[in-house]
């Protein structure tokens, strides 16, 4: 593993709770990058951290122009520049160049920017999602642009599930962004991209106070990874999106079964996986 792997790994498990001090540690990440997948990688994780995470719009920019300036790039990665730079000013009010781009790159970017305002103006990232979900609708199905709305639409939709003192705005997007998701990696993802949205589903509506939603979108989560070998991580976190509803309904049958369910799932997964599912397991046993 490079220097900057190892960077990469600790800022991602950091940056959730610790946003600010990551991005702190961001200038003197530059002199780590020593290829093109570094690049795209660590502008990844700053746009990630300045935009979605901190509304530093320019900060972020300030950023992304250091790195393309300090090493050279390749064309893909140039293009993903162009994408991250393009979501901060639009996410910002300082322009919108989605007039300049391919309809794939602009559907991209709409949802890029979606996903920087769903904490600071829901009102806005309600609406750039309902313009991104137009633009993939005039999309093939295999274009990037499909994919990268279901994956933005499921980081709104998990960060606001998480997010303390949700306001009325936000509890829709939440669910609106939760939907998008589901629908999107309908059309462009994989079974498991699928189960894992009606995990998210499910969440979120038990987060939106609706038990009886998520237990229904629970049992869609655990059909499919049923009907799909029943791999140990996914029976876990199936486990969990049957349990948590369970319990708030009070249905002691169902939770009881969930939870024996992802214990013994639990037991299958590598020690890694058992590292950051632990936690999950005592909140279902606890």
């Amino acid at each position: 593993m490079t220097p900057l792997d190892r960077f990469l790994d600790q800022a991602w498990t950091d940056h959730g709770t610790e946003p600010a001090a990551v991005a702190a540690r961001l200038d003197p990440a530059l002199s780590l990058v020593t290829d093109d997948a570094g690049l795209a990688a660590l502008a990844h994780l700053a746009h990630h951290v300045l935009g979605e995470h901190l509304a530093r719009w320019t900060d972020g920019l300030e950023f992304l122009d250091q790195l393309a300036d300090r090493h050279r790039h390749g064309t893909a990665t140039a293009a993903a520049l162009a994408r991250y730079r393009a979501s901060l000013r639009l996410a910002g009010r300082m322009a919108d160049d989605r007039g300049a781009l391919p309809a794939s790159d602009a559907c991209r970017v709409t949802a890029m920017a979606a996903a920087c305002l769903c904490l600071p103006d829901a009102g806005r990232s309600h609406a750039l999602l309902e313009d991104a979900q137009a633009r993939a609708a005039a999309l093939e199905d295999t274009d990037p642009g499909v994919r990268a709305l279901a994956a933005n639409a499921n980081n709104i939709a998990a960060t606001l599930a998480e997010h303390a003192g949700r306001s009325p705005a936000q509890r829709g997007l939440m669910l609106q962004a939760a939907e998008t998701g589901r629908m999107q990696w309908g059309r462009a993802g994989t079974w498991k991209e699928t189960e894992r949205a009606e995990y998210r589903l499910a969440l979120c509506w038990l987060a939106a106070g609706d038990a009886t939603r998520a237990l229904q979108h629970g049992r869609l989560c655990d059909k499919l990874v049923r009907d799909n070998g029943s791999e140990p991580l996914e029976v876990f976190f199936a486990g969990e999106a049957l349990a948590l509803p369970a319990r708030a309904l009070g249905d002691s049958a169902t939770h009881d079964a969930a939870v024996a369910m992802a214990r013994t799932a639990f037991d299958a997964l590598s020690p890694d996986d058992q590292g950051w599912c632990r936690q999950t397991l005592q909140r279902l046993t606890g």
